[in-house]
C-alpha cells in the first residue's frame, strides 16, 4: 500500500489546488495587443460602418486598438483566406456577410474551408430586404403580384445589386418558393437601378429599405411586402411576407465576426459577451437603424449553427437557379 508522510499530506491540498486554478492564473489577459478586423471589402462600402462601429466600441471598452483592415479582391476570397491562415490567437478576425456563406458553392476550390477553417464569434446586425415594384406593374398586393409573375413566365425582369448579392438571391429564392420565372437583370450600384425601376424598364427589384426609401413614401415605388418577423417602422404600411400571404419566406442579410477555428474559447468569448452588451446600447442600435440593420445578437455557438444553416441554404438557392460568377 502506498504511503504519504505527514508533509505530503498536509502540502497535497494546496497542490491540488494550484493545479485546478493553474489554467486560469497562467491565461493571459485578453487582448494586450492591437486586434486585427479584416474586411473583405474595399473601404467606403456598405459593409465598412458595421466593422468600423463594432471595432470602435470593442476599442473604446477594452482600451485596446481594433484596427480595421480592408482586405478587398477575390469576390472576398483574399481577405477571407487572410484570416483562414492566421495564428489562430483572437488577434485576427474577419467580418463575415453573405459572401462568406455563398463562395463554397460559387467557388468549388476555395484556399480554405467554410466550415471547418473558421468559427463563429458574434453577430453585429441584419437587414431587412422589401418587395418593390415599378408603377407601371399592375399588381398592388403580394398575391396580386404572383398571379401575374405566373400569368407571365419569363417576361417579367428583376432587378439586383450584382451577381449572387442578396438582392439577387432574395429574387431566386421568391422564384423558387411560388413557382415564377422570372429574368435577372444585374446592376453595379443602385442608383442606375432605381431610375430603371421608376422608368418600367425592370418590374421589380428586392433592395434594403434605406436605398428605396425616399421612392416608396413619395409613391414612385410600390412596396408590396417585406421581411422580417414584424413591420418595420420606418414603413409601417408594409406588410411581412407572413402577412401578406407567403409565410416561411425568410431573406434577410447579416453582419458578424468569424475567427480561425482554433482560436481560444476565453477570446472568443470575451468578444462575443462584450458585442451583447455594445448591441443593448441605445446609441449603436440607433446607428444600425440609419443604416437599414437591427441590432442582431447571437453566442459563438449560434453564428457557428447559422453560418452551416445559410451555406447549406444558398448552395440550394444557387444550383436551383443555375447561378454562375465568370472568374
Amino acid at each position: 500500500m502506498l504511503k504519504f508522510s505527514t508533509t505530503m499530506a498536509r502540502t497535497l491540498p494546496f497542490v491540488l489546488l494550484l493545479a485546478a486554478a493553474g489554467p486560469g492564473i497562467a491565461q493571459p489577459a485578453y487582448p494586450n495587443k492591437p486586434i486585427r478586423f479584416i474586411v473583405p471589402y474595399p473601404p467606403g462600402g456598405s459593409t465598412d460602418p458595421m466593422a468600423r462601429l463594432a471595432a470602435g466600441k470593442l476599442a473604446e471598452r477594452w482600451g485596446q486598438s481594433v484596427v480595421v483592415d480592408n482586405r478587398p479582391g477575390g469576390n472576398t476570397i483574399i481577405g477571407t483566406e487572410v484570416v483562414a491562415k492566421a495564428a489562430p490567437d483572437g488577434y485576427t478576425i474577419l467580418l463575415a456577410s453573405t459572401a462568406l456563406l455563398t463562395t463554397p458553392t460559387l467557388f468549388p476550390r476555395l484556399p480554405y474551408d467554410t466550415l471547418r477553417d473558421f468559427t463563429g464569434v458574434a453577430t453585429i446586425g441584419k437587414s431587412r430586404f422589401v418587395l418593390v415594384l415599378s408603377p407601371s406593374v399592375p399588381a398592388n398586393t403580394l398575391q396580386e403580384f404572383i398571379a401575374l409573375a405566373k400569368s407571365r413566365p419569363g417576361q417579367l425582369n428583376f432587378a439586383s445589386s450584382g451577381v449572387a448579392a442578396n438582392t439577387h438571391l432574395s429574387a431566386e429564392l421568391f422564384n423558387g418558393m411560388v413557382g415564377t420565372k422570372m429574368n435577372h437583370i444585374p446592376y453595379k450600384g443602385s442608383g442606375v437601378l432605381v431610375t430603371d425601376l421608376i422608368s418600367g424598364r425592370v418590374e421589380l427589384s428586392f433592395q434594403v429599405p434605406i436605398t428605396v426609401m425616399t421612392y416608396i413614401t413619395s409613391g414612385r415605388l410600390k412596396a408590396i411586402a417585406i421581411t422580417g418577423d414584424n413591420r418595420a417602422p420606418a414603413l409601417p404600411e408594409v406588410p411581412t411576407f407572413s402577412e401578406a400571404g407567403l409565410p416561411g419566406f425568410r431573406a434577410e442579410g447579416w453582419f458578424g465576426i468569424v475567427a480561425p477555428a482554433a482560436t481560444p474559447k476565453h477570446a472568443i468569448n470575451k468578444i462575443s459577451s462584450e458585442m451583447a452588451v455594445i448591441l443593448a446600447m441605445p446609441d449603436t442600435r440607433e446607428y444600425l437603424i440609419k443604416q437599414a440593420s437591427e441590432a442582431f445578437v447571437s453566442t459563438p455557438d449560434q453564428v457557428t449553427a447559422l453560418i452551416k444553416a445559410d451555406v447549406a441554404k444558398y448552395a440550394r438557392i444557387i444550383k436551383d437557379a443555375n447561378i454562375k460568377i465568370e472568374h
